[in-house]
C-alpha cells in the first residue's frame, strides 16, 4: 500500500507540541506551534525552506518570536504610547495585538486531500483587559498542491461592532535587503521619515530601522525572489488585505513582507477603521507558494 501523500503529525520538541504538515509529492512541510500565538514556524516548499526563525525567541515564552510567520490580531503594528481609548475607557495593547502572545488550542486535523490543521483562539480574561470584545479566531493551516493557504474565520461573540484590522509578519530568508517586489504598488510610506516615495525598481530597506508600508496597490498579491536570490516567493491574499509592509533588521537574514488590513495607529486615528458587526464573521485567506 502506497504512503498518503498528505500527512499530519504532532510531537513535543522538548518545549512546546508542534504540528507538522507534509507533502511528499512537493517535498513540502509547515510547522506550527499553537502554544505560542499558533505561529508557523518553518514553510519549506519545493525542498526550500522560506521562514527565517530565531530560535531564541522561540524557546523564550516570554519574548517576541522573531521569525516564522506571527499572527497579528486586532491590531497590526503600533499604537502610540501603546495605549488607545475607547467609550472613555484607556487600554494598553502590545505592539501587533494579543494573538500571537496565547496559547491556541487544536480542534481538528485532516490529511484528505491536503494536510490542515485547524486551530483557535478565543477571548479571555487576559484578552479582555486589553481588548474589550469577545471573539474567536478559527486559523486552518492547510498544505494543498505545494502551497501554504492560510484560512481565517474572525467572529465577533459581542453585542456590540468589533474593530481590528488583522495581518501576518512573515519572515522570510533573505541576505539581500534590496528587491524588487511584483507588485502594482506606485508608493510607499517610508516610517523612517514619514514621507511618502514612489516606487521604481528596487525598494532598499538595507539600513532602514522602521518599515515602509505599500499604498496603493490594487491587486492583493505580491512576489520577490526567494532565499539567497533562488526561485520566486509569491504571496496571494483577500481584499481586505489592503496594504503589505516591508521590514528588515540590520545585520539578520531576513525580510518581512507582511500583508496588513490597516496601517500603524488605526485605532487611534479611525481613518478607515474596518468594523464588524455584532454576531458577525469575516473570512480572509493568504496563501503563500514557491517556485524554484
Amino acid at each position: 500500500m502506497s504512503q498518503n501523500r498528505y500527512e499530519v503529525n504532532s510531537h513535543h520538541d522538548g518545549t512546546y507540541t508542534i504540528y507538522t504538515l507534509t507533502d511528499s509529492v512537493t517535498n513540502a512541510s509547515v510547522t506550527i506551534c499553537p502554544e505560542r500565538g499558533a505561529i508557523a514556524t518553518s514553510c519549506m516548499l519545493g525542498g526550500e525552506e522560506l521562514f527565517y526563525l530565531d530560535k531564541a525567541t522561540y524557546l523564550d515564552p516570554e519574548a517576541n518570536i522573531r521569525g516564522g510567520n506571527p499572527i497579528l490580531f486586532p491590531i497590526c503594528g503600533q499604537l502610540p504610547g501603546g495605549q488607545y481609548e475607547w467609550n472613555g475607557t484607556v487600554y494598553s495593547m502590545r505592539n501587533h495585538g494579543v494573538a500571537r502572545n496565547r496559547a491556541w488550542e487544536v480542534v481538528a486535523d485532516s490529511d484528505a486531500g491536503e494536510a490542515s490543521v485547524t486551530v483557535r483562539l478565543r477571548s479571555s480574561e487576559s484578552t479582555l483587559a486589553e481588548y474589550p470584545w469577545q471573539f474567536e479566531l478559527l486559523f486552518t493551516y492547510a498544505l494543498v498542491e505545494g502551497e501554504l493557504q492560510i484560512r481565517q474565520t474572525y467572529s465577533n461573540l459581542s453585542d456590540s461592532a468589533m474593530p481590528f484590522y488583522a495581518g501576518f509578519h512573515p519572515y522570510f530568508r533573505s541576505e539581500s535587503k534590496d528587491l524588487v517586489y511584483g507588485t502594482d504598488a506606485t508608493r510607499y510610506l517610508d516610517y523612517n521619515d514619514n514621507e511618502v516615495k514612489s516606487i521604481d525598481g528596487v525598494i532598499s530597506l538595507d539600513g532602514l530601522k522602521e518599515s515602509v508600508a505599500l499604498l496603493d496597490a490594487a491587486a492583493r498579491s505580491i512576489t520577490f525572489p526567494g532565499p539567497d536570490g533562488r526561485g520566486t516567493i509569491a504571496l496571494s491574499y483577500s481584499d481586505a488585505f489592503k496594504y503589505v509592509v516591508l521590514w528588515q533588521v540590520n545585520g539578520s537574514p531576513f525580510v518581512c513582507v507582511e500583508p496588513w488590513m490597516a496601517l500603524n495607529g488605526e485605532l487611534v486615528s479611525r481613518e478607515e477603521l474596518p468594523m464588524l458587526e455584532a454576531g458577525g464573521k469575516m473570512e480572509l485567506l493568504l496563501k503563500i507558494g514557491y517556485s524554484g
